[in-house]
Protein backbone atom coordinates (compact mmCIF):
# COMPACT_ATOMS: atom_id res chain seq x y z
CA UNK A 1 0.00 0.00 0.00
CA UNK A 2 1.19 3.22 -0.71
CA UNK A 3 2.31 5.85 2.34
CA UNK A 4 -0.60 8.17 3.10
CA UNK A 5 -0.43 11.61 1.62
CA UNK A 6 -0.40 12.79 5.96
CA UNK A 7 -0.83 10.80 9.10
CA UNK A 8 -1.76 12.47 12.94
CA UNK A 9 -0.38 9.93 15.54
CA UNK A 10 -1.07 9.53 18.45
CA UNK A 11 -1.17 13.41 19.44
CA UNK A 12 -2.49 14.94 23.29
CA UNK A 13 -3.36 18.67 23.99
CA UNK A 14 -3.86 19.95 27.14
CA UNK A 15 -5.17 23.77 27.80
CA UNK A 16 -5.42 23.77 31.56
CA UNK A 17 -7.57 21.49 32.93
CA UNK A 18 -9.19 20.49 30.04
CA UNK A 19 -7.88 17.74 28.25
CA UNK A 20 -8.46 18.83 24.38
CA UNK A 21 -6.75 16.05 22.52
CA UNK A 22 -6.53 12.78 23.82
CA UNK A 23 -4.14 10.49 22.15
CA UNK A 24 -5.93 10.93 18.51
CA UNK A 25 -4.49 8.97 15.25
CA UNK A 26 -5.97 8.94 11.82
CA UNK A 27 -4.67 9.22 8.62
CA UNK A 28 -5.74 10.80 5.01
CA UNK A 29 -4.90 8.98 1.37
CA UNK A 30 -4.17 10.83 -1.98
CA UNK A 31 -7.62 11.78 -3.08
CA UNK A 32 -9.87 11.13 -0.14
CA UNK A 33 -12.12 13.00 1.73
CA UNK A 34 -12.46 12.76 4.86
CA UNK A 35 -15.02 14.36 7.42
CA UNK A 36 -14.15 15.19 10.90
CA UNK A 37 -17.28 14.82 13.38
CA UNK A 38 -17.91 15.52 16.72
CA UNK A 39 -19.70 18.03 19.27
CA UNK A 40 -18.59 21.39 19.85
CA UNK A 41 -15.53 21.32 22.07
CA UNK A 42 -14.49 17.66 21.03
CA UNK A 43 -11.42 18.96 20.02
CA UNK A 44 -11.70 18.79 16.07
CA UNK A 45 -10.44 22.61 15.59
CA UNK A 46 -7.36 22.20 17.65
CA UNK A 47 -6.60 18.48 16.25
CA UNK A 48 -6.77 20.57 13.01
CA UNK A 49 -5.11 23.76 14.50
CA UNK A 50 -1.99 21.28 15.50
CA UNK A 51 -2.11 19.91 12.06
CA UNK A 52 -1.45 23.69 10.18
CA UNK A 53 1.12 24.37 13.41
CA UNK A 54 -1.05 26.95 15.45
CA UNK A 55 -0.58 24.65 18.40
CA UNK A 56 2.34 22.95 18.87
CA UNK A 57 1.14 19.32 20.42
CA UNK A 58 2.06 18.08 23.75
CA UNK A 59 2.86 14.45 22.37
CA UNK A 60 2.72 13.15 19.17
CA UNK A 61 3.44 13.63 15.71
CA UNK A 62 2.01 14.56 12.25
CA UNK A 63 3.94 13.20 9.14
CA UNK A 64 3.17 14.58 5.61
CA UNK A 65 4.22 12.20 2.45
CA UNK A 66 6.03 10.28 5.42
CA UNK A 67 8.25 13.08 6.84
CA UNK A 68 7.30 14.81 10.15
CA UNK A 69 6.37 18.07 10.08
CA UNK A 70 7.90 20.90 12.08
CA UNK A 71 5.78 21.47 15.46
CA UNK A 72 4.02 24.81 15.36
CA UNK A 73 4.91 26.26 12.62
CA UNK A 74 2.75 27.34 9.86
CA UNK A 75 4.97 28.77 7.60
CA UNK A 76 6.32 24.74 7.05
CA UNK A 77 2.62 23.49 6.89
CA UNK A 78 2.15 25.70 3.72
CA UNK A 79 5.22 24.66 2.32
CA UNK A 80 4.22 21.22 2.96
CA UNK A 81 1.10 21.82 0.53
CA UNK A 82 -1.20 22.17 3.54
CA UNK A 83 -3.99 24.66 3.34
CA UNK A 84 -6.55 25.45 6.14
CA UNK A 85 -9.96 27.63 5.58
CA UNK A 86 -10.43 28.23 9.23
CA UNK A 87 -13.91 28.79 11.17
CA UNK A 88 -12.92 31.88 12.80
CA UNK A 89 -11.74 34.11 10.08
CA UNK A 90 -7.71 34.32 9.53
CA UNK A 91 -7.89 37.64 7.79
CA UNK A 92 -6.91 41.52 7.81
CA UNK A 93 -10.17 43.53 7.70
CA UNK A 94 -8.23 46.88 6.80
CA UNK A 95 -7.00 45.26 3.56
CA UNK A 96 -8.78 44.43 0.25
CA UNK A 97 -9.89 40.99 -0.83
CA UNK A 98 -7.54 41.19 -3.17
CA UNK A 99 -4.32 42.05 -0.97
CA UNK A 100 -6.09 39.21 1.81
CA UNK A 101 -6.03 36.24 -0.62
CA UNK A 102 -2.27 37.25 -1.80
CA UNK A 103 -0.83 38.44 1.44
CA UNK A 104 1.92 35.91 1.80
CA UNK A 105 2.31 34.62 -2.28
CA UNK A 106 5.47 37.34 -3.01
CA UNK A 107 8.88 38.32 -2.07
CA UNK A 108 8.91 41.62 -0.27
CA UNK A 109 12.11 42.07 -2.66
CA UNK A 110 9.95 40.99 -5.47
CA UNK A 111 10.82 44.09 -8.41
CA UNK A 112 7.61 44.35 -9.38
CA UNK A 113 3.96 43.07 -7.92
CA UNK A 114 2.18 40.85 -10.02
CA UNK A 115 -1.54 42.32 -8.92
CA UNK A 116 -2.77 42.01 -12.42
CA UNK A 117 -1.75 38.41 -13.03
CA UNK A 118 -2.95 37.74 -9.41
CA UNK A 119 -6.44 39.85 -9.94
CA UNK A 120 -7.03 37.44 -12.85
CA UNK A 121 -6.12 34.19 -10.96
CA UNK A 122 -8.46 35.44 -8.23
CA UNK A 123 -11.25 35.77 -10.37
CA UNK A 124 -11.30 32.85 -12.19
CA UNK A 125 -11.27 30.62 -9.25
CA UNK A 126 -14.06 33.23 -7.57
CA UNK A 127 -16.43 32.18 -10.78
CA UNK A 128 -15.18 28.63 -11.03
CA UNK A 129 -16.47 28.04 -7.33
CA UNK A 130 -19.12 30.41 -7.59
CA UNK A 131 -18.35 32.56 -4.55
CA UNK A 132 -18.29 35.99 -5.66
CA UNK A 133 -17.24 38.66 -4.11
CA UNK A 134 -15.22 42.30 -5.19
CA UNK A 135 -11.18 42.03 -5.32
CA UNK A 136 -11.32 45.77 -4.19
CA UNK A 137 -13.96 45.79 -1.52
CA UNK A 138 -12.01 46.51 2.15
CA UNK A 139 -12.57 42.92 3.92
CA UNK A 140 -14.17 45.05 7.19
CA UNK A 141 -16.88 46.42 4.95
CA UNK A 142 -18.32 42.42 3.66
CA UNK A 143 -20.52 40.71 5.69
CA UNK A 144 -20.23 37.47 7.62
CA UNK A 145 -20.90 35.27 4.34
CA UNK A 146 -18.73 37.46 2.35
CA UNK A 147 -15.58 37.27 4.50
CA UNK A 148 -16.42 33.30 4.81
CA UNK A 149 -16.03 33.60 1.44
CA UNK A 150 -12.52 34.79 1.10
CA UNK A 151 -11.30 32.58 3.59
CA UNK A 152 -12.32 29.71 0.73
CA UNK A 153 -10.51 31.74 -1.65
CA UNK A 154 -7.81 32.43 -0.01
CA UNK A 155 -7.18 28.69 0.16
CA UNK A 156 -7.81 27.87 -2.91
CA UNK A 157 -6.12 30.31 -4.52
CA UNK A 158 -2.77 28.36 -2.78
CA UNK A 159 -3.31 25.34 -4.40
CA UNK A 160 -2.88 23.24 -1.15
CA UNK A 161 -2.24 19.52 -1.93
CA UNK A 162 -3.89 19.01 1.22
CA UNK A 163 -7.54 21.15 1.87
CA UNK A 164 -8.60 21.58 5.78
CA UNK A 165 -12.20 23.23 5.84
CA UNK A 166 -13.55 23.80 9.29
CA UNK A 167 -17.48 24.51 8.74
CA UNK A 168 -16.77 25.46 5.43
CA UNK A 169 -20.14 25.77 4.50
CA UNK A 170 -21.75 27.21 7.61
CA UNK A 171 -22.19 30.77 5.96
CA UNK A 172 -23.02 29.32 2.61
CA UNK A 173 -26.92 28.52 1.16
CA UNK A 174 -27.57 25.37 -0.14
CA UNK A 175 -26.84 25.89 -3.64
CA UNK A 176 -23.66 27.42 -2.83
CA UNK A 177 -22.74 24.85 -0.44
CA UNK A 178 -23.66 21.99 -2.95
CA UNK A 179 -21.33 23.76 -5.72
CA UNK A 180 -18.49 23.92 -3.57
CA UNK A 181 -18.69 20.17 -3.05
CA UNK A 182 -19.05 19.09 -6.13
CA UNK A 183 -15.98 21.27 -7.11
CA UNK A 184 -14.06 19.90 -4.08
CA UNK A 185 -14.82 15.96 -5.45
CA UNK A 186 -13.64 17.01 -8.43
CA UNK A 187 -10.54 18.06 -7.25
CA UNK A 188 -10.22 14.81 -5.37
CA UNK A 189 -10.88 12.76 -8.18
CA UNK A 190 -7.72 14.83 -9.81
CA UNK A 191 -5.47 13.95 -6.64
CA UNK A 192 -6.56 16.75 -4.22
CA UNK A 193 -7.19 15.42 -0.70
CA UNK A 194 -8.95 17.33 1.58
CA UNK A 195 -10.49 16.92 5.69
CA UNK A 196 -13.34 18.71 6.59
CA UNK A 197 -14.87 19.78 9.63
CA UNK A 198 -18.81 20.29 9.24
CA UNK A 199 -22.33 19.61 11.69
CA UNK A 200 -24.44 18.85 8.74
CA UNK A 201 -24.58 15.54 8.22
CA UNK A 202 -26.40 15.48 4.95
CA UNK A 203 -23.09 17.04 2.82
CA UNK A 204 -21.14 14.63 5.49
CA UNK A 205 -22.78 11.71 3.55
CA UNK A 206 -22.83 12.81 0.58
CA UNK A 207 -19.14 14.04 0.18
CA UNK A 208 -17.17 12.47 2.02
CA UNK A 209 -15.63 8.95 1.93
CA UNK A 210 -14.97 8.16 5.45
CA UNK A 211 -15.93 9.63 8.48
CA UNK A 212 -13.84 10.01 11.37
CA UNK A 213 -15.90 10.82 15.34
CA UNK A 214 -14.61 12.61 18.35
CA UNK A 215 -15.92 12.88 20.71
CA UNK A 216 -14.72 14.20 24.48
CA UNK A 217 -11.68 14.89 22.78
CA UNK A 218 -11.08 11.27 21.25
CA UNK A 219 -11.20 9.37 18.38
CA UNK A 220 -14.26 7.28 19.25
CA UNK A 221 -15.34 5.91 15.82
CA UNK A 222 -14.61 5.87 12.44
CA UNK A 223 -16.85 4.87 9.20
CA UNK A 224 -17.18 4.90 5.99
CA UNK A 225 -19.66 6.71 4.64
CA UNK A 226 -21.55 4.37 2.34
CA UNK A 227 -21.92 2.67 5.30
CA UNK A 228 -23.48 4.20 7.99
CA UNK A 229 -26.74 6.57 8.62
CA UNK A 230 -27.67 9.70 9.98
CA UNK A 231 -28.91 8.34 13.26
CA UNK A 232 -25.78 6.43 14.14
CA UNK A 233 -23.31 9.42 13.41
CA UNK A 234 -25.47 11.60 15.41
CA UNK A 235 -25.66 9.11 18.46
CA UNK A 236 -22.00 8.48 18.05
CA UNK A 237 -21.58 12.14 18.43
CA UNK A 238 -23.00 12.84 21.13
CA UNK A 239 -23.23 9.07 22.69
CA UNK A 240 -27.10 9.02 23.14
CA UNK A 241 -29.70 9.23 20.39
CA UNK A 242 -30.80 12.14 18.83
CA UNK A 243 -33.80 13.82 17.52
CA UNK A 244 -34.41 17.10 16.55
CA UNK A 245 -37.59 19.40 18.20
CA UNK A 246 -40.87 19.98 16.07
CA UNK A 247 -42.84 22.67 16.00
CA UNK A 248 -46.24 22.89 17.08
CA UNK A 249 -49.34 24.46 16.34
CA UNK A 250 -49.73 27.85 17.80
CA UNK A 251 -52.37 31.19 18.14
CA UNK A 252 -50.31 33.67 18.11
CA UNK A 253 -51.31 36.82 20.37
CA UNK A 254 -50.41 40.32 19.17
CA UNK A 255 -48.36 42.32 17.27
CA UNK A 256 -45.25 43.45 19.12
CA UNK A 257 -42.90 44.97 16.63
CA UNK A 258 -43.87 46.40 13.08
CA UNK A 259 -42.36 48.29 10.12
CA UNK A 260 -43.31 49.83 7.35
CA UNK A 261 -41.31 51.09 4.73
CA UNK A 262 -38.36 51.31 6.56
CA UNK A 263 -34.87 51.79 5.03
CA UNK A 264 -31.49 52.14 6.91
CA UNK A 265 -28.45 53.75 5.30
CA UNK A 266 -25.32 52.59 5.83
CA UNK A 267 -21.77 54.35 5.00
CA UNK A 268 -24.32 56.22 2.38
CA UNK A 269 -25.74 52.75 1.13
CA UNK A 270 -29.35 51.75 1.57
CA UNK A 271 -28.84 48.14 3.38
CA UNK A 272 -32.37 47.85 3.83
CA UNK A 273 -35.00 49.44 1.24
CA UNK A 274 -39.00 50.33 2.42
CA UNK A 275 -39.47 46.57 3.82
CA UNK A 276 -42.46 45.80 5.56
CA UNK A 277 -42.59 43.04 8.19
CA UNK A 278 -45.15 42.45 11.53
CA UNK A 279 -43.96 40.12 13.94
CA UNK A 280 -46.34 38.67 16.53
CA UNK A 281 -46.05 37.51 20.54
CA UNK A 282 -45.93 33.60 20.21
CA UNK A 283 -44.78 33.36 16.87
CA UNK A 284 -41.35 32.84 14.79
CA UNK A 285 -40.78 35.04 11.63
CA UNK A 286 -38.10 33.46 9.47
CA UNK A 287 -35.94 36.12 7.58
CA UNK A 288 -34.54 33.76 4.80
CA UNK A 289 -31.66 35.06 2.35
CA UNK A 290 -28.18 34.47 0.77
CA UNK A 291 -25.44 36.49 3.33
CA UNK A 292 -25.23 39.86 2.43
CA UNK A 293 -28.51 41.24 1.13
CA UNK A 294 -29.63 42.80 4.03
CA UNK A 295 -29.71 40.67 7.05
CA UNK A 296 -27.13 42.59 9.04
CA UNK A 297 -28.25 45.91 8.84
CA UNK A 298 -31.94 44.54 9.94
CA UNK A 299 -31.10 43.11 12.89
CA UNK A 300 -28.53 46.17 13.85
CA UNK A 301 -31.77 47.97 13.76
CA UNK A 302 -33.66 45.87 15.66
CA UNK A 303 -30.95 45.89 18.55
CA UNK A 304 -30.30 49.66 18.37
CA UNK A 305 -26.98 49.81 16.93
CA UNK A 306 -28.56 51.35 13.32
CA UNK A 307 -30.99 54.13 12.57
CA UNK A 308 -33.79 54.34 10.31
CA UNK A 309 -33.38 56.41 7.40
CA UNK A 310 -36.91 56.83 6.80
CA UNK A 311 -40.37 54.60 7.06
CA UNK A 312 -42.09 53.76 10.34
CA UNK A 313 -41.22 51.95 13.01
CA UNK A 314 -43.85 50.37 15.91
CA UNK A 315 -43.05 48.70 19.05
CA UNK A 316 -45.52 47.86 21.39
CA UNK A 317 -47.98 49.72 19.08
CA UNK A 318 -45.71 52.48 19.98
CA UNK A 319 -43.81 54.60 17.04
CA UNK A 320 -40.37 54.36 17.86
CA UNK A 321 -38.09 57.17 16.01
CA UNK A 322 -34.81 55.97 17.41
CA UNK A 323 -34.41 53.00 18.95
CA UNK A 324 -31.01 52.91 20.96
CA UNK A 325 -28.81 49.90 22.25
CA UNK A 326 -30.36 51.10 26.06
CA UNK A 327 -33.60 50.95 24.92
CA UNK A 328 -33.71 47.55 22.80
CA UNK A 329 -32.63 46.26 26.47
CA UNK A 330 -35.22 48.17 28.48
CA UNK A 331 -37.75 47.05 25.85
CA UNK A 332 -37.16 43.20 26.47
CA UNK A 333 -35.32 42.85 22.94
CA UNK A 334 -32.63 40.06 23.34
CA UNK A 335 -30.22 39.24 20.22
CA UNK A 336 -28.01 36.41 19.12
CA UNK A 337 -25.52 38.43 16.68
CA UNK A 338 -25.04 37.42 13.38
CA UNK A 339 -21.29 37.17 14.21
CA UNK A 340 -20.66 36.33 18.02
CA UNK A 341 -16.71 36.40 17.85
CA UNK A 342 -17.23 40.35 16.41
CA UNK A 343 -20.58 41.66 18.36
CA UNK A 344 -21.37 38.74 21.01
CA UNK A 345 -18.47 38.66 23.28
CA UNK A 346 -15.08 40.18 24.10
CA UNK A 347 -12.74 37.56 24.35
CA UNK A 348 -10.40 38.43 26.72
CA UNK A 349 -13.28 38.79 29.21
CA UNK A 350 -13.94 36.46 31.78
CA UNK A 351 -17.56 34.05 30.82
CA UNK A 352 -19.04 36.03 33.88
CA UNK A 353 -18.06 39.17 32.58
CA UNK A 354 -19.55 38.41 28.91
CA UNK A 355 -22.37 37.19 30.73
CA UNK A 356 -23.63 40.56 32.45
CA UNK A 357 -22.48 42.68 29.76
CA UNK A 358 -25.90 43.60 28.21
CA UNK A 359 -27.70 43.58 31.66
CA UNK A 360 -24.96 45.13 33.77
CA UNK A 361 -27.15 47.93 35.58
CA UNK A 362 -28.55 44.62 37.85
CA UNK A 363 -25.48 43.63 38.62
CA UNK A 364 -24.08 47.20 39.82
CA UNK A 365 -24.38 48.93 43.27
CA UNK A 366 -22.69 52.39 43.71
CA UNK A 367 -20.82 52.04 40.38
CA UNK A 368 -19.11 48.66 41.83
CA UNK A 369 -20.06 45.57 39.77
CA UNK A 370 -21.19 42.25 41.82
CA UNK A 371 -18.60 39.74 41.03
CA UNK A 372 -20.38 37.06 43.33
CA UNK A 373 -23.91 37.65 41.88
CA UNK A 374 -21.98 37.68 38.11
CA UNK A 375 -20.19 34.23 39.11
CA UNK A 376 -23.60 32.50 40.40
CA UNK A 377 -25.77 33.93 36.82
CA UNK A 378 -23.16 32.27 34.23
CA UNK A 379 -23.11 29.45 36.80
CA UNK A 380 -26.76 29.31 35.71
CA UNK A 381 -26.11 29.97 32.36
CA UNK A 382 -23.45 27.19 31.94
CA UNK A 383 -25.67 24.77 33.96
CA UNK A 384 -28.82 25.50 32.43
CA UNK A 385 -28.00 25.47 28.75
CA UNK A 386 -24.72 23.14 29.08
CA UNK A 387 -22.09 25.08 28.26
CA UNK A 388 -18.87 22.82 28.36
CA UNK A 389 -14.85 23.74 28.33
CA UNK A 390 -14.51 26.56 31.55
CA UNK A 391 -15.70 27.67 34.54
CA UNK A 392 -17.54 31.46 35.12
CA UNK A 393 -13.75 32.92 35.72
CA UNK A 394 -12.32 31.21 32.35
CA UNK A 395 -11.34 33.75 29.54
CA UNK A 396 -14.28 33.25 26.59
CA UNK A 397 -12.38 33.03 23.96
CA UNK A 398 -11.00 29.85 25.38
CA UNK A 399 -14.68 28.03 25.10
CA UNK A 400 -15.39 26.29 21.61
CA UNK A 401 -17.49 28.47 18.91
CA UNK A 402 -20.10 26.19 19.77
CA UNK A 403 -20.52 26.45 23.54
CA UNK A 404 -19.66 30.49 23.01
CA UNK A 405 -22.91 30.40 20.94
CA UNK A 406 -24.84 28.49 23.98
CA UNK A 407 -23.78 31.02 25.98
CA UNK A 408 -25.16 33.78 24.38
CA UNK A 409 -27.97 32.15 23.93
CA UNK A 410 -28.92 31.48 27.45
CA UNK A 411 -27.95 34.94 28.12
CA UNK A 412 -30.69 35.89 26.78
CA UNK A 413 -33.15 33.44 27.33
CA UNK A 414 -33.21 33.01 30.69
CA UNK A 415 -34.96 35.57 31.42
CA UNK A 416 -37.62 35.06 29.35
CA UNK A 417 -37.41 38.27 26.54
CA UNK A 418 -40.42 39.90 25.02
CA UNK A 419 -38.74 39.79 21.84
CA UNK A 420 -36.18 37.95 20.34
CA UNK A 421 -33.73 38.98 17.25
CA UNK A 422 -31.98 34.79 16.33
CA UNK A 423 -29.22 35.82 13.57
CA UNK A 424 -27.82 32.54 12.70
CA UNK A 425 -28.48 30.57 15.71
CA UNK A 426 -27.09 27.71 14.82
CA UNK A 427 -24.63 28.13 12.52
CA UNK A 428 -21.44 25.71 13.52
CA UNK A 429 -23.45 23.85 16.16
CA UNK A 430 -23.06 20.21 15.96
CA UNK A 431 -25.99 18.14 15.76
CA UNK A 432 -26.95 18.01 19.58
CA UNK A 433 -26.54 20.98 20.29
CA UNK A 434 -28.33 22.53 17.18
CA UNK A 435 -31.72 19.82 18.38
CA UNK A 436 -30.66 22.00 21.99
CA UNK A 437 -31.03 25.60 20.57
CA UNK A 438 -33.82 24.89 18.44
CA UNK A 439 -35.94 23.42 21.40
CA UNK A 440 -35.00 26.86 23.41
CA UNK A 441 -36.17 28.87 20.63
CA UNK A 442 -39.53 26.95 20.48
CA UNK A 443 -39.42 26.89 24.04
CA UNK A 444 -39.55 30.31 23.94
CA UNK A 445 -42.18 30.75 21.63
CA UNK A 446 -44.47 28.73 23.52
CA UNK A 447 -44.55 31.36 26.77
CA UNK A 448 -44.95 34.10 24.43
CA UNK A 449 -41.38 34.90 22.97
CA UNK A 450 -41.86 36.87 19.22
CA UNK A 451 -38.58 35.47 17.64
CA UNK A 452 -37.17 36.76 14.50
CA UNK A 453 -35.00 34.06 13.16
CA UNK A 454 -32.99 35.12 10.35
CA UNK A 455 -31.33 32.42 9.08
CA UNK A 456 -29.25 31.42 5.91
CA UNK A 457 -30.35 27.56 6.37
CA UNK A 458 -33.58 26.75 4.73
CA UNK A 459 -34.42 23.53 7.16
CA UNK A 460 -33.83 25.70 9.78
CA UNK A 461 -36.35 28.11 8.86
CA UNK A 462 -38.87 25.91 7.93
CA UNK A 463 -38.52 24.13 10.84
CA UNK A 464 -38.87 26.55 13.41
CA UNK A 465 -41.05 29.32 11.53
CA UNK A 466 -44.66 30.00 11.70
CA UNK A 467 -44.15 32.70 8.55
CA UNK A 468 -41.03 33.30 6.06
CA UNK A 469 -40.00 36.11 4.34
CA UNK A 470 -36.91 36.11 1.90
CA UNK A 471 -34.50 39.10 1.84
CA UNK A 472 -32.56 39.92 -1.26
CA UNK A 473 -30.82 43.23 -2.31
CA UNK A 474 -32.34 44.68 0.96
CA UNK A 475 -36.09 44.44 0.19
CA UNK A 476 -38.29 41.63 2.04
CA UNK A 477 -40.75 39.68 -0.02
CA UNK A 478 -44.05 39.22 1.18
CA UNK A 479 -44.43 36.71 4.06
CA UNK A 480 -45.74 32.95 3.53
CA UNK A 481 -47.23 30.33 5.42
CA UNK A 482 -44.43 27.75 6.65
CA UNK A 483 -46.69 24.67 5.49
CA UNK A 484 -46.37 26.42 2.30
CA UNK A 485 -42.97 26.41 1.96
CA UNK A 486 -40.58 24.26 0.07
CA UNK A 487 -37.15 24.13 -0.46
CA UNK A 488 -37.96 25.09 -4.22
CA UNK A 489 -40.40 28.02 -3.32
CA UNK A 490 -37.78 29.43 -1.13
CA UNK A 491 -34.92 29.17 -3.14
CA UNK A 492 -36.80 31.32 -6.24
CA UNK A 493 -37.81 33.71 -3.38
CA UNK A 494 -34.50 34.36 -2.63
CA UNK A 495 -33.02 34.73 -5.91
CA UNK A 496 -36.00 37.51 -5.81
CA UNK A 497 -38.46 35.60 -7.97
CA UNK A 498 -41.92 37.00 -5.65
CA UNK A 499 -42.95 39.89 -8.25
CA UNK A 500 -46.87 38.82 -8.80
CA UNK A 501 -47.35 37.22 -5.28
CA UNK A 502 -49.94 38.36 -2.86
CA UNK A 503 -48.74 39.04 0.99
CA UNK A 504 -50.97 36.56 3.01
CA UNK A 505 -52.86 38.52 5.66
CA UNK A 506 -51.26 38.49 8.83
Amino acid sequence: MSTPVLQIENVSKRFGQTLANDNISLSLDKGEIVALLGENGAGKTTLMSILFGHYVPDSGRVMVDGQELPAGRPRAAIRAGIGMVHQHFALAPNLTVLENVTTGTESLWSPRSRRREARAKLLAISERFGLKVDPDARLGDLSVGEQQRVEILKALYNEARILVLDEPTAVLTQIEAERLFATLKDMAAQGLSLIFISHKLDEVMSTADRIVVLRGGRHVAERRASETSKPELAELMVGRAVSRPVREPSDPGDVVLEAAAVTVRIGGVDRLKAVDFRLRAGEVLGIIGVSGNGQAALAQLLSGTAAMASGDLLLFGQPVDALSVKDAVTAGIGRIPEDRNKDGAIGEMAIWENAILERLSSFSRHGLVDRQAGMAFAQTIIDTFDVRGGSPASRIRLLSGGNMQKLILGRNLIDRPRILIAAQPARGLDEGAVAAVHERILDARRQGTAVLLISEDLDEVMALADRIQAIVGGRLSPPIPAQEASTRRLGLMMAGEWEGETAHAV
